[in-house]
């Protein structure tokens, strides 16, 4: 545990952070398992959708840091694949 007054506030802040980055994750990792889901129930219209959101997701963790941008375009396109095949 730090003693100096800043450090004990950026361990405060760090934790915070960490948190919200941690939530952002899951939530995005949700989203790319809710594509699949849906593709696996063949129901183009929700996997269409749930993709929509994905991709918003990856979008946004690549703004905040969390991903690199070559791994959201990555999945990106891995899952529009895997939707645009459903007849």
């Amino acid at each position: 545990m730090p003693n100096i007054k800043s450090q004990k506030k950026r361990v405060i802040t760090n934790n915070k952070q960490r948190l919200a980055s941690a939530s952002k994750k899951s939530a995005l990792k949700t989203a790319i398992k809710n594509v699949l889901v849906a593709v696996e129930a063949n129901d183009k219209a929700k996997a269409l959708e749930a993709l929509n959101v994905a991709n918003s997701k990856l979008d946004s963790a690549v703004t905040s840091g969390i991903h690199h941008k070559n791994y959201a375009s990555r999945q990106k396109s891995r899952l529009a694949l895997i939707v645009n095949k459903l007849a």
